[in-house]
């Protein structure tokens, strides 16, 4: 899962984005509005991560302008301000949820999982497709009830699939949710984590979708808790 984090606060937002990183989340940083908003135009996010505070363009005009514009890029408002109108105003500007620093990592990466899951549709936080469970809170995949271990990419774009089943997410997409900005991808990285997910959780299990992408079949992927 792909993160945009919106902190201007060198060290709390260094913080942070190791703390999600080790939670398995890709996490790409930007320290002010401005930032932030090109980013959002140029990049696809899962969820944006959005301090308050922020110079050249502050939290609540660059949410205020996201909504307007229809984006429905959803939102995490991490402020101190803990005033019960600023909660209230946060919330009714269209952000998905509201968290005071300080705060605990766990719980944050926890409401970012929640804030996901109900975007998506479900209810509960595995995701089944036949014999295969993934949990995203555990970090673990299952077949038949047995442990598949899985490298860290190879989780990232089993959830990716799974979450989007039934829709083709394209090698460039993948990308992007596996390694964002920070790291460089060699040509056929996805197609070597792709070919070891098959070998390890069946070769029928992800499709190729010859000159577009990948596809995890809507047909057998149910949620269940």
């Amino acid at each position: 899962m792909r993160l945009l984090l919106v902190e201007d606060d060198p060290l709390l937002g260094d913080g942070i984005r190791m703390g999600l990183e080790q939670s398995g989340f890709t996490v790409d940083w930007v320290r002010d509005g401005v930032s932030a908003g090109h980013a959002i135009t140029s990049d696809d996010f899962d969820l944006m991560l959005l301090d308050l505070g922020l110079p050249r363009q502050d939290g609540l005009t660059l949410l205020k302008k996201l909504r307007k514009a229809g984006k429905e890029l959803p939102v995490l408002v991490v402020t101190a301000r803990d005033a019960v109108e600023d909660r209230v105003t946060g919330l009714d500007c269209g952000a998905d949820d509201y968290v005071v620093k300080p705060f605990d990592l766990d719980e944050l990466a926890a409401r970012v999982r929640a804030i996901t899951r109900r975007r998506s549709g479900r209810a509960t936080p595995l995701l089944r497709h036949g014999d295969i469970i993934l949990n995203p809170a555990a970090r673990s995949v299952t077949r038949n009830g047995d442990p598949v271990p899985c490298t860290t990419h190879e989780f990232a774009i089993l959830e990716a699939l799974l979450t989007q089943a039934g829709r083709v997410l394209t090698r460039e997409r993948l990308e992007d949710v596996v390694y964002g900005w920070a790291e460089s991808v060699e040509s056929n990285t996805i197609e070597v984590h792709i070919h070891h997910l098959r070998k390890k959780l069946g070769k029928d299990l992800i499709q190729t979708v010859r000159g577009v992408g990948y596809i995890i079949p809507k047909s057998g992927a149910r949620h269940g808790g």
